[in-house]
């Protein structure tokens, strides 16, 4: 990670634009099949609250996991991108071409854990980490990579535990700056220490074109509002796509990277609904009734 100054007034160290290498996948939890992984800090560290879930794997499943991996097709980097990317973060399946326990050494490391099944250490296991406050989204530890979609998608559902996994945001290697918008915005996307500054687009932290409107959208009402001395804020509910995408962007997060449009940012309804169409169709109808009462 790298930054720059942002040239923002009443600037710190806190008012930087950063630079991140790459993202890893992020992954839905209720689509994780617990009856295989198992929530557990390293060493027994930790209040052991949910923020890590394990996936073990014994030596069959990660031999096959590794032969796919480092067979598996990659996106080619454009010439500009080679020295940015590959100086400054190492992907998956680079550093599993480097030797067959190579990862298993580094981020697939199992030292420090016990597999509930076996009782005895796993002979490798993938790490998430709770990626949002709600806990309904976990980041794959370690796995920034540069595998073509269709292939993360193939290649990592191969992990016991993984096999039905809603990817709800592919790992990406790409040259990426933002700001640290949790620090810097609230939910209207107004800057906390200068409310006549207000952000919108990419630049937040938010990703994708629609996502980008969303949030002009949002802090465009709000700035006109300012310029008309009426002191009232326009905010989205967080049952809405542009309130949840506000609210991810505004909320504390140490670890916050850029996050597009998608059902695993929305709060869960009150009910389980297994079936993940239905229970799309129940999260959008939600967010309509909240938008008609506006």
């Amino acid at each position: 990670m790298k930054s720059v100054r942002s040239g923002v007034e009443g600037e710190s160290e806190e008012t930087q634009l950063f630079f991140y290498d790459a993202a890893a996948p992020i992954i839905q939890k209720d689509s994780i099949n617990m009856d295989i992984a198992f929530i557990a800090d390293r060493y027994g560290k930790g209040e052991g609250d949910g923020s890590y879930i394990n996936l073990p794997m014994n030596k069959e499943e990660y031999e096959e996991f590794y032969n796919n991996l480092v067979n598996a097709e990659v996106v080619n980097p454009h010439s500009f991108e080679k020295k940015e990317i590959f100086e400054g973060c190492m992907p998956i399946e680079v550093m599993a071409g480097r030797g067959v326990d190579t990862i298993r050494f580094g981020p697939l490391k199992p030292t420090g854990f016990t597999d509930p099944r076996t009782g005895e250490r796993p002979y490798a296991i993938v790490q998430l980490r709770q990626d949002n406050k709600e806990g309904t989204l976990y980041n794959m530890v370690g796995f920034q990579t540069n595998l073509k979609f269709g292939e993360q998608k193939r290649v990592f559902s191969m992990i016991p535990g993984l096999e039905t996994a809603d990817f709800v945001k592919y790992g990406v290697m790409h040259r990426n700056t933002y700001i640290n918008a949790p620090t810097l915005l609230d939910n209207t996307y107004n800057m906390k220490s200068n409310n006549n500054i207000f952000f919108a687009g990419q630049i937040t932290g938010v990703e994708g074109y629609v996502e980008s409107i969303a949030s002009g959208l949002v802090a465009g009402i709000n700035a006109v509002n300012k310029q008309k001395n009426d002191t009232s804020r326009t905010e989205f509910d967080k049952v809405t796509m542009i309130g949840a995408l506000a609210d991810y962007i505004s909320s504390p997060n140490k670890r916050f990277q850029p996050m597009n449009a998608n059902f695993g940012i929305l709060p869960e309804l009150g009910e389980r609904i297994k079936d993940k169409r239905l229970r799309y169709e129940a999260l959008a109808d939600r967010a309509l009734k909240n938008l008609r009462e506006i």
